[in-house]
């Protein structure tokens, strides 16, 4: 017996000088990593939303930046997508987790919105093979970053660029507004009919914020997040077949060329080897690029994407210059809450709706508005015994140094982020949507009750208050990552 506890004591012992030795080895200071991955197709046709191609028109990435401080650790990866569902964005984590020893919840993996890159799934090869090759892409970034640290300072800024964001819900003239997918009227519509605006019906977010990473040695440039709420752009070339039919081609949008742009911006005309830069997507949901109050020149394809990535680059370079100290040693904490939420119940008068539309043949249907099929039968759906049960979402805040960053992962309207930002207990505080999942729009009670696309069943399927729940809980968790001082 005596032994026995002797051999306990002596592995109890052995165990603890490798715990110290652990942590006596994790470099103090700040240690930040990059990486950026090729995700360009390769087998084809792959699927656009347009429909199959074969055309690559500028490379697809995923992107990422790593930083650690001690035991502080926290990676984001950026991917050219759509959107990225949570099931592969845990599963990846989880690979990375393995690989490096970081844990899942100090990763964040979110999308660039761009509607120009394919699209993965199980219905064709090329679909099953780029779900393999983004995925593989998301996981390669994030382990490339992490193993890639070296020392490095931070710093922070914001700048603002407000000629490109533009609220696309509007208020209009009486008796202009369309019905909508039920039968009935709204109070604004998504890109109306110029002639018909009177005032939007949301504000803007103009600025864009940065967080700028040197390498201690000779403060060579070596990571920057940029962040701005503005929607994708479009405007990507077509090809013309041979035969006659136009078929699209794939594209970062104006994500990847600010991505493109950026290591001129911080290098002039000799770029730093393996500098990362990407532009995330703030809260959006309602603002694009869109110019109802004046006509705009005509562009060339993809011209418009270059003019909104040289100006959000060049407001990045602003932010950049702005930043009057670099911190060696920021504090390094992440917060993350998985919320569950209850699905959206319809109103009577929808619900009544919604059997009226259903009761009309197919192209009557489809004459009142090319969604009433898709809304009547969800909003039916949510009104009855089989109707979705709740679903669990995860929101992130994270913090860096002085700088603080939320998550969502919903195309979020821009007065939520904004709220956000005004309440915060830091100074600058980012809003990253469209991250850890995609379920869709996410409006505030105002919004909803005003109608408009954003907020229609199918779309948009959460609880009236959804916002309100998840903007409480980042402010907890914000709260909680202030208090670290």
């Amino acid at each position: 017996m005596f032994s026995r506890m002797k051999r306990v004591q002596a592995s109890f012992c052995l165990l603890l000088v490798l715990a110290t030795a652990a942590v006596a080895q994790t470099p103090k200071g700040l240690h930040v990593g990059t990486a950026a991955v090729q995700i360009n197709p390769d087998v084809f046709p792959f699927q656009l939303r347009s429909g199959p191609s074969k055309y690559i028109h500028d490379d697809l990435h995923v992107r990422a930046v790593a930083f650690r401080n001690g035991e502080g650790r926290f990676a984001a990866a950026l991917i050219d997508a759509i959107g990225y569902g949570r099931e592969q964005s845990d599963k990846a984590k989880a690979i990375v987790a393995e690989r490096t020893g970081w844990k899942p919840e100090e990763m964040l993996v979110c999308a660039t919105h761009t509607h120009t890159a394919p699209k993965g799934g199980d219905t064709s090869p090329g679909r099953i093979a780029y779900e393999k090759k983004r995925f593989d892409g998301i996981v390669a970034a994030l382990t490339q970053a992490i193993e890639s640290l070296q020392p490095a300072r931070v710093g922070f800024a914001s700048d603002e660029e407000p000629s490109e964001v533009l609220n696309r819900r509007w208020h209009l003239k009486p008796g202009t507004m369309d019905k909508n997918p039920l039968g009935q009227f709204d109070q604004i519509r998504m890109n109306p009919p110029r002639q018909h605006i009177v005032r939007p019906a949301g504000p803007i977010d103009p600025e864009i914020a940065v967080i700028y990473a040197q390498a201690k040695r000779r403060n060579k440039p070596l990571g920057l997040i940029a962040n701005y709420a503005l929607h994708y752009v479009g405007g990507v070339p077509r090809v013309t077949e041979e035969n006659g039919k136009v078929v699209g081609m794939a594209s970062a949008d104006y994500f990847g060329e600010f991505a493109r742009i950026m290591p001129h911006r911080v290098g002039g005309s000799n770029p730093p080897e393996n500098f990362v830069a990407f532009m995330s997507n703030g809260s959006s949901g309602d603002i694009n690029n869109i110019d109802f109050l004046q006509k705009r020149a005509p562009r060339a394809p993809f011209e418009q994407i270059q003019v909104v990535a040289t100006k959000a680059a060049d407001a990045a370079w602003r932010a950049v210059k702005k930043i009057e100290s670099f911190d060696e040693d920021p504090l390094i904490a992440t917060r993350q809450r998985e919320i569950s939420l209850k699905h959206r119940i319809p109103t009577p008068d929808q619900v009544e709706a919604a059997k009226k539309m259903m009761a009309l043949p197919a192209k009557e249907r489809n004459a009142v508005n090319k969604r009433a099929n898709s809304v009547s039968q969800r909003t039916l759906l949510h009104a009855g015994p089989d109707r979705p049960a709740d679903e669990k979402v995860l929101i992130q805040a994270i913090r860096i140094g002085d700088q603080a960053i939320v998550t969502m992962p919903f195309e979020v309207l821009v007065e939520i982020g904004l709220e956000i930002k005004d309440r915060s207990p830091f100074k600058r505080t980012m809003f990253i949507e469209l991250a850890n999942g995609g379920y869709g729009y996410l409006p505030p009670p105002r919004q909803i009750e005003l109608g408009g696309y954003e907020s229609w069943l199918g779309v948009s399927r959460f609880q009236i208050d959804a916002s309100v729940i998840l903007t409480e809980n980042l402010l907890e968790m914000l709260a909680e990552l202030k208090k670290l001082d």
